[in-house]
């Protein structure tokens, strides 16, 4: 697919952080630049910043001096959109406001080329709202880097309803040529790693409302058993309060309130208040102290671990805890039929968590999902006031036994891990189904955009075709309320037919109620 030729120039309109960072990118990749600004002044400072830039590259010796020289001469300041008139592309970087953008975008079409390519950095705007006023929406075109834009490879390419294919086609060669990843999606509300990424922070905050844990054992749990590479309270601290709930209230807003999308009441009062996070010193942690003032995670002490164990039934995502066990020096016995569960020698049962309770139970103890359980440096441990001490002293044992550190949280349906990542599953099924973007454009942008350590639907395939769907069903009919309800795509993974099987529904496990052995008093493990 062909981008922009090289020996055209592009514009950037709109000289902050972002602005000046697609700039380079653009300057770094061959082509001429401009900049534009409301204030001139700042598009000369921009420019003096973007050549400081590219200066302190050849400094750290990831540039060549000549390399250099020649972007620095390419880039300049333009006072006036008239001095636009030649660009091939001009990229729109100012503001988050529709009417400013619109009357930006209406000015442009008055002085480009019927050929140019005009394109919004927005990351939360509709793109097809921009386009409206336009005597040629096709056009018009997403264009959304994540900051900082030189060093982050995502790029989200969005199509707005009238934008012409041969637009976005253009647009995504261009971005590629630019040594970019992007991808491409459909002008839905926070396009796609602002749309998928929203349960990250609401479960985990939804998990602290609940008395469920404090902020920095759920970000510890999420790191060191989900493999994230930050937890939802440092990060949103990082972030700042009021931009991450703006965009969460933004997409709950598009999505006409969806339960789905519901904003955290916490994080509300936290805006509120102006505990915005470190650039206010205060959010869900305080920072006048340094990062040392950030509290520890809950760690359970030390406990002895069991000689021995029963593994029934398969364990699924979680059945490489047997090989750990056993090499831990601890006796393993397998039982084929039943379960899924870890029979502990004071008759007490381990579970991986399914949306269910412990309460609900005679003396259960969760277990939460984890990334790699070999790698897994914490496990959160959920129990009832009605579990027994000696049942949870034996399941803290045992994954100490496994050389991990224990956080034992409240009785919280899904805990943490699981309910996060079955709730990532689901919308991006969702988004798939619903035409926003391919699964593997979703995968993609996840890992890129927000680091996540797998894309959904790699989650998907690790956890097995119907983990996720089973979890949410579970949850939906302890919280009700639409939030945990599977969407329609996630019930047709579950049940549609794997490779080499005669067809579904993929129920083959059946249910730990049915397959779990009775115990003294009639109830069976979940």
């Amino acid at each position: 697919m062909t981008g922009i030729e090289r020996s055209r120039t592009v514009a950037v309109v709109g000289t902050g952080t972002m602005g000046q960072g697609i700039a380079q990118v653009a300057l770094l990749a061959g082509h001429p630049v401009l900049l534009h600004d409301a204030v001139p002044e700042r598009a000369d400072a921009a420019v003096t910043a973007v050549t400081g830039r590219v200066e302190r590259l050849v400094a750290k010796g990831r540039l060549d001096r000549a390399a250099a020289d020649a972007a620095i001469g390419r880039i300049g300041a333009a006072r006036e959109l008239s001095e636009l008139a030649d660009c091939a592309l001009v990229v729109e970087a100012i503001l988050e406001d529709v009417a400013a953008k619109q009357r930006l975008f209406t000015a442009l079409e008055a002085v480009v080329a019927p050929d140019c390519l005009l394109a919004t950095n927005t990351s939360s705007l509709s793109v097809t709202e921009l386009a409206a006023p336009l005597k040629h929406a096709g056009r018009l075109v997403g264009l959304h880097f994540f900051n900082p834009a030189p060093l982050l490879p995502l790029v989200e390419v969005v199509s707005g309803y009238a934008t012409d294919p041969e637009a976005a086609e253009r647009a995504f060669g261009t971005a590629l040529a630019w040594g970019k990843t992007p991808v491409r999606c459909a002008d839905t509300p926070g396009f796609i790693v602002n749309r998928i990424a929203r349960p990250f922070y609401a479960e985990a905050f939804a998990v602290y409302e609940e008395q469920g844990a404090d902020p920095a054992t759920i970000d510890a749990v999420l790191r060191e058993s989900g493999g994230f590479r930050m937890g939802p309270f440092e990060l949103t601290d990082l972030i700042g309060q009021d931009v991450n709930e703006a965009v969460t209230r933004s997409v709950w807003e598009s999505f006409f309130r969806s339960p789905k999308f519901l904003p955290s009441l916490a994080q509300r009062r936290l805006v509120q208040s102006g505990r915005l996070g470190r650039k206010s010193g205060q959010g869900w942690f305080a920072y006048e102290g340094g990062d040392d003032a950030v509290p520890a995670p809950h760690t359970a002490g030390p406990e002895e671990a069991p000689e021995y164990v029963t593994v029934v039934g398969d364990l699924g995502p979680a059945a490489g805890l047997v090989d750990l066990i056993e090499e831990a020096g601890i006796t393993v016995e397998a039982v084929e039929a039943g379960g899924p569960y870890i029979q502990l020698p004071g008759e007490g049962q381990l579970v991986l968590t399914d949306g269910k309770t412990s309460v609900e139970f005679a003396d259960v103890v969760y277990f939460d999902l984890a990334l790699d359980y070999r790698g897994a440096t914490r496990i959160a441990l959920a129990a009832s006031e009605d579990t027994s001490p000696q049942t949870l002293a034996e399941a803290v044992g045992l994954f100490q036994r496994l050389g991990k550190q224990v956080s034992v949280i409240g009785d919280v349906p899904g805990m943490i891990v699981a309910r996060t990542v079955a709730m990532l599953i689901d919308l991006a099924a969702d988004a798939v189904a619903k035409g926003a973007a391919s699964e593997e454009d979703i995968d993609t942008a996840m890992r890129l955009g927000v680091n996540y350590p797998l894309g959904p639907g790699q989650w998907h395939e690790r956890v097995g075709q119907d983990w996720a769907y089973e979890l949410l069903e579970n949850l939906d009919g302890r919280c009700p309320g639409g939030r945990y309800a599977p969407s329609l795509a996630l019930f047709r993974k579950s049940y549609a037919a794997g490779p080499g099987d005669e067809a579904g529904p993929a129920d083959a496990a059946g249910s730990a109620d049915e397959d779990a052995p009775d115990d003294a008093d009639g109830v069976s493990a979940p």
